[in-house]
């Protein structure tokens, strides 16, 4: 897998071009925060995160999506329970994935940050095959922005802590490997 810095778009991806996306007030992308999401929640391989971030979910497929009609989100990229990358949101652009979060006292994290979504729910075991595509992506991601060090990777409840709790205690941070994240615990 290899990152078009050109384009922003990831080769060996699947593409899924979102909507919910725009411009970023500058080029600087220098955080990578990790997330998690299941649709309905707790049931994987639905195809229903995919939906969501396109704007196509059936709000009558289950009573959970009602809550979710009209939600304009997505992340830059999703890795499934068994590793498949699907990249919505090219990197050279905004995605809507943090909502209303700060790191480092700077508000709007989307605006200089990455989204990686993880198909699973906060205290379930995240699959095998999951973070061996997390660790490809992220050595790809590093690699082509440096600004993104091992202090600068966290969880959607690292910068939104009043309203996330993903990617949840089930996340073992220790399974990034080290040159990514240093001794996180």
């Amino acid at each position: 897998m290899t990152l078009d810095t050109a384009t922003g778009w990831l080769n060996g991806a699947k593409h899924l071009p979102s909507e919910n996306h725009n411009a970023r007030p500058n080029a600087e992308i220098s955080l990578l925060v990790m997330h998690n999401i299941s649709l309905p929640p707790g049931q994987f391989g639905t195809g229903m995160v995919e939906a969501l971030f396109t704007n196509q979910l059936p709000i009558d497929a289950h009573p959970y999506f009602t809550d979710l009609e009209g939600l304009k989100v997505s992340a830059h990229f999703f890795i499934s329970r068994e590793g498949a990358i699907t990249q919505f949101v090219s990197c050279k652009d905004r995605a809507w994935h943090a909502g209303i979060s700060e790191f480092m006292h700077r508000k709007n994290c989307n605006d200089f940050s990455l989204g990686i979504e993880l198909e699973g729910v906060d205290d379930q075991a995240y699959s095998d095959a999951q973070y061996q595509s997390l660790n490809q992506l992220v050595n790809e991601l590093t690699k082509h922005y440096p600004l993104i060090t091992p202090d600068r990777i966290c969880g959607h409840s690292d910068i939104a802590p009043e309203r996330k709790t993903d990617p949840g205690p089930a996340f073992i941070w220790q399974r990034l490997q080290a040159k990514h994240l240093g001794e996180r615990s």
